[in-house]
Parts: C-alpha cells; structure tokens; sequence
C-alpha cells in the first residue's frame, strides 16, 4: 500500500504568519519576472483598464490600478488602524510606562531617515520623497524576526511590533498632511457626517463589526473625493470600533481577525505584484547612486538603526523608558535593521511623492534593494545575538 503524503508541514506554513511574508516576496519575484519580458505590456494595460460607473452625480470609474491602490490598500490601513486602536486600549501603547519607548524609537526612526533624504536631495527634482525612508513594513519586520522563533526574547517582538504600529502612524499622518492634494470641504463635511455615524453606533453599542463598514463605504468615497488620499477612511472607520481590556472578544477584535488573512494573503501580495513590476533598464540602475536612490537607499539601512538605537539608549539611560526584558546592543541594532524594511509603505508613499513615473520606478527599486538588504543583516544579527546568550552586552 503506497505511503500517504503528510500534508501537516504544508498546513501549517500555509497557517502561520510566515506564510504571508513568503507569499508578498513571491508575488515581487514574479512581478518583477513579468516586468522585464514581453509580458510587461499585457500586464500595463491590464493595470490601466477601467472599472466602475461614473454619471453626474457619482464618479467611480477607475483604472484597475487605482482600485488596488485607493481601494483595496483601504482595507489594509482598516486593519493597521484597528491594530493601533487595540494596542492603545489594551496592548504595548496602553499605558505612558509602556508606551513612551516605542513611541519616541518610531519618531527617531522616522525623522533621522528623512533628514538623511533631505540631505541629499533639498532643493531638486525629488525632494518631495523625503516620506519613503521614513515608513517600516510590519508584516515583514515581523515575518523576519519570527523565522528566529525562541532564538530572540518573546519582548523583542512584541517590541518591535509596539514600534512598527507606531511608524505606522507616523506614516498615515505623513500621508494625510503632506500627500493629499487640494481640500474639497463639502466632500470633508459629508465624510465628517458619516463618522458621526459611526460614533452614534459606538455609543448606542452596536455590536456587529460589519454594521460599521456601511458607511465606512460612503466615507471611503467622500474622503477620496475631498483631496485626502482615500485610504485615510480606512484608518478613521477604525477608530470608531468599540474595544475592551477584558477576554471578551470586542467587535473591534472580530473584524481584525476576519481581516488578517485576507489582508495578508490576498490584499498586501495584489499590491506588490501590481506595484513592483518595474522594468529594468540602465538609467534606473544609475538612479540607484543618485540623490534619489542614496536618500532612499541610506535612510532606510543607516537612518532607521541609528534613530531607533540612539533613541532606545538615550531614554534607558536617561529612565524614561525601558527597553525589552533580556535585551542588549546587538539585539536592538537588529530590530532596527529590520525597521528598515520599507517596502508596502514605503512604495506606497514613492506614488504619492512624484508625478514623473522614471523618479517612481527609481524609487521602487531602491526601495526593494535596500528592503532586502536591512531585512537580511536584521536577521544575521539576531541570530548572531542568539550565540551570545548568557554574553549581554550593557547599554
């Protein structure tokens, strides 16, 4: 009788938060495949279809790249700000103590990367890129340090993730401040509507999660109409969500986890295959060494470790904050060498600094370069720190 083939090992890959991290690079391989053969147009124009319906009073027909992009990315900042809302309620931002390191390591980790850009590029073309270096990818920072598993203290991660959620913040308000074109007020003041709303349903305790996402859909349209850029909804609608500290499973909470694998598996690996099919050529590889690719490229693996460090020591030695139980030198230095893993938002905010498409292209590569290469050192490092056990370096 032939040996049945265990399918165990498979399922839980599939199952675990790996898996996602695994399936966003696979979805960049092949895209960027796709890209440099004779596939790239069909897939540009594929990219560029129109959807939707449009008449005078309602204007929804867009490209299907802009549906990715406005549409689906809505959803993945939904679930960035449910996850910032718990942590405020009841996770690592719930309380000063807490909250206070990760918090001021974000802001390092995010000013010093865009004054490295600055640096470079004030005054030109590209200076309005100074946002890309500032943002960390959480579902591959995390995906990185949980190939290590028990190898890097359980504080570490959830350090990480404190700090993560918290540049990500960082880089919504970034968007919605610097990134949004001219205000439309009356679509703001519907959009404001809409939210009272919601927070009527907050209040009279509505508890059905989905309940919310109905006119979550109507501010969705007007905030994309009103000059703010419309994945901003997401984080609002967010925000409206009821939560608790108890065990019992809030709405906010049951949304967040019908959420993540679909954000994970299906929302977060569309984006990367529909913005990273980047073809090739010489300028673009010479753009690498401009202003532009250094600022990128600089901020990302320089300015992230040494914000995120210089500020970590900074307030241990001061008492202001406390770094992660079990923790040393090296072990922060590689969290925030996996900081700068920028990729989704980082690309993200590459479409909204530019208008012309070779300083977008230059950007995404570097981005992806740079990406690949802070991830890898964070990881080397980690699992360097691991054989030091017993060995804690003072900080």
């Amino acid at each position: 009788m032939p040996k049945k083939i265990n399918l165990k090992v498979f399922k839980d890959f599939v199952q675990s938060s790996n898996f996602g991290g695994f399936l966003l690079f696979l979805c960049v391989v092949i895209s960027l495949i796709v890209a440099n053969t004779s596939l790239a147009l069909p897939l540009q124009n594929l990219l560029d279809t129109k959807l939707g319906y449009e008449n005078e009073a309602i204007h929804l027909n867009y490209s299907v790249s802009m549906w990715i992009n406005d549409g689906l990315m809505a959803i993945f900042f939904l679930l960035v700000g449910l996850e910032i809302k718990r942590e405020i309620v009841e996770g690592e931002l719930s309380s000063p103590k807490k909250a206070i390191l990760p918090i001021l390591a974000a802001i390092g980790g995010a000013v010093i990367p865009a004054l490295i850009y600055v640096s470079f590029n004030s005054g030109s073309e590209t200076a309005s890129g100074w946002g890309i270096p500032m943002a960390t990818d959480i579902a591959f920072a995390l995906a990185v340090i949980s190939l290590l598993d028990k190898r890097v203290p359980t504080s570490l991660k959830i350090f990480l993730a404190a700090l993560a959620i918290v540049d990500d913040l960082i880089a919504i308000l970034v968007i919605a401040i610097f990134y949004s074109s001219g205000i439309e007020l009356g679509y703001l003041g519907y959009a404001g509507i809409g939210m009272l709303v919601l927070i009527l349903m907050n209040r009279f305790n509505v508890k059905n999660p989905y309940l919310y996402l109905i006119p979550g859909v109507f501010i969705w349209y007007f905030v994309h109409h009103s000059g703010i850029h419309a994945t901003i909804a997401g984080v609002l609608v967010a925000m409206t969500l009821p939560t608790n500290d108890t065990e019992v499973e809030s709405p906010l909470e049951k949304l967040e986890h019908a959420l993540v694998k679909p954000v994970n598996f299906l929302i977060i690996p569309i984006f990367a295959f529909a913005n990273t099919n980047i073809t090739i050529h010489q300028e673009m590889i010479e753009g690498l060494t401009s202003p532009l690719g250094l600022g990128i490229s600089l901020g990302l693996i320089f300015g992230k470790p040494i914000g995120i460090v210089a500020t970590s020591l900074i307030c241990s030695k001061l008492g202001i904050g406390q770094l992660p139980a079990n923790s040393n030198l090296i072990h922060i230095i590689g969290l925030g060498l996996l900081a700068g893993i920028g990729f989704t938002m980082s690309i993200f905010i590459s479409m909204l600094s530019f208008d012309n498409q070779v300083f977008i292209e230059e950007a995404k590569l570097s981005v992806l370069i740079t990406s690949l290469i802070a991830g890898i050192l964070g990881y080397v490092i980690l699992n360097l720190s691991s054989r030091r056990k017993g060995k804690k370096t003072e900080i």
